[in-house]
């Protein structure tokens, strides 16, 4: 999980196809890369509730999923803007 120290939360694995995600008091913004379209997802919401900037690269897998996210996020209050 390359990401992980991006985002500041331990990480650790205990089984092949198991994670254990330690929580952390806050996140720190970083830029990161989506890689599919849940893990975009979740990159955009941690980066929202992240202290700082969050940058996501490839966003294309949100596009596949979530129709203009960021108006609609956008709506509900978020600080969120797409840079092409």
């Amino acid at each position: 999980m390359p990401w992980k120290c991006s985002v500041s939360a331990p990480i650790s694995r205990s089984r092949k196809q198991l994670a254990i995600v330690r929580g952390v008091p806050k996140l720190q913004g970083a830029t990161v890369m989506a890689t599919d379209l849940r893990a975009s997802a979740s990159l955009v919401i941690a980066g929202l509730v992240a202290e700082g900037e969050t940058k996501v690269d490839r966003v294309y897998h949100l596009d596949r999923g979530y129709e203009c996210i960021e108006e609609k996020l956008a709506q509900l209050g978020a600080r969120i803007k797409r840079v092409h």
